[in-house]
């Protein structure tokens, strides 16, 4: 990264933030502080805790932020602790007005960014978070929820995850009538986190465009999480946008080798292999000290890019971080400061500054600005869906 194109990637975010498609700050603030927000004030710098604070968004570029309100799926009651995490991001915006802006559109996004604050939307990650039922993903839709990610790691009962065994084959028929009733709401479909059958089931069923809030490039690097190139070759016919994820076990081959490794030893000391606890990180660093970790950098990840550009088009490529979601981030990558260094990177690289524009900022408020127009389309001819999986799946 040279200086002239590290000054060029800063100016070039000014006038086109990064929205990032995913950022896990309200599960971290319910792990570490159970929601005290005084207790991490992201007012100031947490880099002893979080990857994520305000002066970081701030000098990373930051122009609009889906907040996930992830739980995990083995969770008994996730539909309310999926309430629980939005109420976290509406306390976020109430505390910090100045910088976080309420969006639920795209002429929301477009405002705030004329305001220079930082786009605050919503997404659930995981179609467990509704429990079978579509008034449930209406309600999360009226509660401020713009898109869902179909799965999370496990299966629900409806469609498959990327790291699940096969169980429906894809969608089944209760999880078509999901994907139409989001585009009627014009709740994006993200298919992060989901089967390839998935992806391409899902792709059949809409009528909107699709995002995927943080996965890479399948060819690229080959781990379930990432997308083939062939649901990439559908996204010009669909609209649909693919933002590219940070994390190393899912960009750098070494490190998907590694983080298996590393998981199985958080599984036979009888930790879950996504425990971030004080107790889990210890395993995870002694395991490193004897085994060290692959290390992915910004370059890693414009590999990605370069790719996902050639199989799509530069008109259906976003970013989505992963941060506070992850234990590892890459070299110069670090935490949400860091996106000028890929801007930077993509530069040297030859990519366009209009190219650059659409990455950061545009492609992503057009597909929801998508979204909504289906939406009005549909809400003019179709009511509001009642079926049940019982009634669709048997």
């Amino acid at each position: 990264m040279t200086s002239a194109s590290a000054a060029a990637a800063r100016e070039l975010l000014r006038e086109f933030p990064v929205v990032d498609g995913h950022n896990d700050l309200p599960w971290a603030l319910r792990k570490q502080v159970r929601y005290d927000l005084d207790a991490r004030d992201i007012a100031v710098h947490q880099n002893a805790h979080l990857h994520t604070d305000i002066p970081r968004l701030r000098e990373g570029g930051v122009g609009a932020q889906y907040w996930s309100v992830y739980v995990r799926s083995d969770l008994p009651d996730a539909v309310p602790a999926t309430l629980e995490q939005i109420d976290c991001v509406r306390q976020l915006l109430a505390r910090y007005p100045a910088d976080l802006a309420p969006a639920l559109t795209a002429a929301d996004m477009e405002r705030a960014r004329g305001e220079g604050r930082i786009a605050s939307l919503m997404g659930a990650e995981g179609g467990h978070s509704i429990a079978c039922s579509l008034g449930t993903l209406r309600g999360l839709y009226g509660l401020g929820v713009r898109y869902m990610t179909l799965t999370h790691n496990d299966n629900n009962p409806w469609a498959d995850s990327a790291t699940d065994e096969p169980n429906v084959g894809g969608l089944s028929a209760f999880g078509r009538e999901v994907v139409r009733e989001m585009n009627r709401l014009g709740m994006l479909v993200d298919l992060s986190h989901v089967a390839a059958t998935t992806m391409r089931d899902a792709l059949d069923a809409t009528s909107a465009p699709v995002i995927f809030s943080h996965s890479s490039s399948r060819a690229v690097c080959d781990h379930p999480r990432n997308i083939p190139d062939d649901v990439l070759e559908r996204l010009p016919g669909n609209g649909g946008v693919a933002m590219v994820t940070f994390v190393p076990k899912f960009v750098l081959q070494a490190a998907v080798d590694w983080t298996a490794a590393a998981d199985e030893n958080l599984r036979s000391h009888g930790f879950h292999h996504l425990d971030t606890s004080p107790e889990a990180m210890k395993l995870h660093r002694a395991f490193e000290e004897r085994t060290p970790r692959p290390v992915a950098t910004v370059s890693t990840v414009a590999d990605h890019l370069d790719h996902m550009r050639e199989v799509a088009g530069i008109d259906h490529l976003g970013i989505g971080g992963d941060y506070d979601g992850t234990a590892f981030t890459p070299d110069g990558l670090n935490d949400v400061s860091g996106y000028p260094n890929l801007i930077a990177e993509l530069l040297d690289r030859g990519w366009s500054k209009p190219d650059l524009a659409k990455l950061t900022w545009q492609n992503s408020v057009r597909v929801l600005g998508a979204a909504e127009d289906v939406a009005r389309e549909l809400q003019a001819t179709r009511p509001a869906s009642n079926a049940t999986i019982e009634s669709l799946d048997g």
